[in-house]
């Protein structure tokens, strides 16, 4: 993480005034949400303000929308987000000179909380976290463009679904059955794919436990 840190504070020093991103993709528990929001706390160690963490999950699509699609049981799955509400998000926050705020994702309800985040005008360094930073297919090829950096963290596939069965129970809103056919026939399949991007990251980080 220290190396990481150096990084985007080199490459905003670089960028003069201009807002840059750092993205940080990977599957689905791979630990991206922890990475991402130890980078922001440390960035804003040394400079308060300076940096805001982006997440993608608040663009999944509302579960109500999902359950008319007949598309509950893929939840997760790319054709499930606002991909092009997320790639016009991260441009439009990208040249934001105010305060911008953005959606969130909540586990216990398991649906998306508008304005869940605000990311403040002095943020010079937005990390942005999510599966798809790195997909090549349309909508998702928008966000690469977008990022001026992008690590991509690699877990071995045994330990990534025992990380997802930890936290699909986490909450209690499933039985173990749903939660074993749920990741069986979504999670880990999307986790494969995202791994056929990582090519495209800038850097791989390869991890042998998750947090």
């Amino acid at each position: 993480m220290t190396e990481m840190t150096f990084l985007a504070q080199e490459l905003a020093e670089k960028a003069g005034t201009r807002r840059i991103a750092i993205g940080i993709a990977g599957g689905p528990g791979v630990g991206k949400s922890t990475l991402a929001a130890e980078l922001v706390e440390a960035l804003n160690q040394t400079t308060p303000g300076e940096a805001a963490l982006v997440p993608m999950d608040g663009f999944h699509m509302k579960h109500a929308k999902l359950e008319a699609m007949g598309q509950t049981d893929y939840k997760g799955a790319p054709h499930t987000f606002e991909g092009e509400a997320f790639v016009a998000f991260l441009k439009a926050l990208k040249a934001a000179t105010g305060p911008m705020s953005g959606p969130g994702y909540s586990r216990k309800i398991e649906d998306t909380v508008e304005d869940a985040f605000t990311v403040a005008p002095q943020a010079k360094i937005l990390v942005v976290e999510g599966n798809y930073l790195l997909l090549p297919e349309a909508p998702w090829d928008g966000v690469k463009p977008l990022l001026d950096f992008c690590a991509f963290i690699a877990v071995p596939r045994d330990l990534v679904e025992a990380r997802l069965l930890k936290r699909h129970a986490a909450e209690g809103l499933f039985t173990e059955e749903r939660n074993r056919a749920h990741i069986a026939r979504n999670d880990l399949p999307n986790f494969d794919r995202v791994m056929g991007s990582q090519d495209r990251a800038d850097v791989i980080i390869e991890l042998d436990t998750v947090a």
